[in-house]
């Protein structure tokens, strides 16, 4: 057997291992998300309320449009100071559009140059405003991870996505979108006026913001060109990958167990952000009665709210749906292209961490990617954590990516 049929045969296993446990479910269920908060988040705007901006949105990428004090409510306890800033990107119709980001100092002194920047990609949070992480709604294990690149001397710049605080529907797991939402935002900090920034920059992401972070990292220099902007790698956990492989077989036949309502929470946001990215495709003619309801709750609930409202409602994703999304001509192209992970073109280094006891990802699909790119020689560096979950994974995986982003900032 040739080394091509071999990793074709490896490849399959894998996908095929993938799609039991997707379907079986686990345990800890399969959402791209945080620790649960149940309670819907009230937010506050720190005086710069954008959700339904109607000013003027200048035709260039990553132009500052308004930058305020954070309120204190909503500040890393590590930093020095905080600002919440308005800035011009593009959403999921390629069209000029605004999204809102939070932008951190860390209390040492700025080196010569400015600070050297960390973009902060964040995980599922929800698509509704109220859950907009610089309005507030920010996970005490976040809060934990981003203090400690500031108090390594980095500053922090923290997009909320496009459509999240700002109009529109948030394009969940559109991740060429998040990537220009990203990098746009390191573009518009260059402006601030509360501290000067290095051109220096590094994405890093968990879960949700883990594929995000992958995405950029595809596309940082080409995003950025014409900028002062100096990518220089990326740090990825919890990383979801080939989720379109398993989304284009959902279907009345898609059965879950009902105790992985995170599964079931992840597939709504998919939907409900695939439906409004691509209007052009008839997602609503596979849709039970059920699911279009449920759909809607999606569009209004955070992460924790709608996880409690499926659990109490007893709800299972096969009942979203009147017939399998694969009936919809050329839907996994679609989902492809809507969510997909690129296996080649990397140009800068990649540090991605994954946890053995992940439940919340589904693993052997992500380690299918990590053999994929290691087969095509792009700048990968993997690190598994046995005895790591999802969540455990992110500050556990401190001890090595600290060291790797220091070294790709020299």
């Amino acid at each position: 057997m040739g080394t091509s049929q071999l990793f074709r045969k490896i490849r399959r296993s894998i996908v095929a291992v993938a799609t039991t446990i997707a379907l079986v479910g686990s345990g800890g269920g399969l959402a791209l998300a945080d620790p649960i908060q149940p309670q819907q988040p009230t937010p506050f705007w720190s005086g710069l309320d954008a959700t339904n901006y109607k000013g003027p949105i200048p035709n260039k990428p990553g132009v500052l449009l308004k930058e305020v004090r954070l309120d204190k409510r909503a500040w890393q306890p590590a930093a020095r100071d905080a600002s919440r800033i308005l800035y011009t990107t593009r959403n999921a119709s390629g069209e000029m559009a605004v999204s809102t980001a939070a932008i951190f100092l860390p209390h040492k002194p700025a080196p010569k140059g400015g600070y050297k920047v960390i973009a902060w990609a964040h995980g599922t949070v929800g698509l509704n405003n109220d859950c907009t992480p610089s309005a507030g709604d920010r996970y005490p294990r976040d809060v934990r991870y981003l203090d400690h690149w500031l108090k390594q001397g980095y500053a922090i710049v923290a997009t909320d996505y496009v459509g999240l605080g700002t109009p529109g529907i948030m394009p969940y797991l559109d991740g060429k979108t998040s990537a220009h939402n990203v990098v746009d935002s390191v573009k518009a900090a260059q402006h601030s006026g509360f501290a000067k920034l290095s051109p220096r920059w590094v994405v890093v992401g968990q879960s949700q913001g883990g594929g995000v972070a992958m995405i950029t990292a595809r596309y940082a220099t080409q995003y950025s060109k014409g900028s002062n902007l100096d990518y220089r790698g990326a740090v990825s956990t919890g990383t979801p990958a080939y989720i379109e492989d398993l989304m284009q077989f959902a279907g009345p036949n898609f059965k879950i167990p009902t105790q992985a309502a995170g599964l079931t929470v992840y597939v709504l946001y998919i939907l409900t952000g695939f439906q409004s990215a691509r209007p052009n495709i008839d997602v609503d003619s596979v849709l039970s009665p059920t699911g279009k309801k449920w759909v809607k709750k999606a569009q209004t609930l955070c992460y924790g709210a709608l996880h409690k409202s499926i659990v109490d409602n007893q709800i299972n994703v096969s009942e979203f749906f009147a017939k399998s999304m694969n009936t919809i001509p050329g839907i996994h192209e679609e989902l492809s292209g809507y969510m997909g992970i690129p296996v080649k073109g990397y140009d800068r280094p990649i540090f991605m961490g994954h946890g053995g006891l992940d439940t919340d990802v589904i693993t052997p699909l992500t380690l299918r990617l990590v053999v994929e790119m290691k087969v095509a020689n792009e700048p990968l560096e993997f690190y598994f954590y046995p005895t790591y979950d999802h969540s455990e994974t992110v500050n556990g995986s401190l001890k090595d990516s600290t060291p790797f982003v220091e070294r790709v900032m020299k």
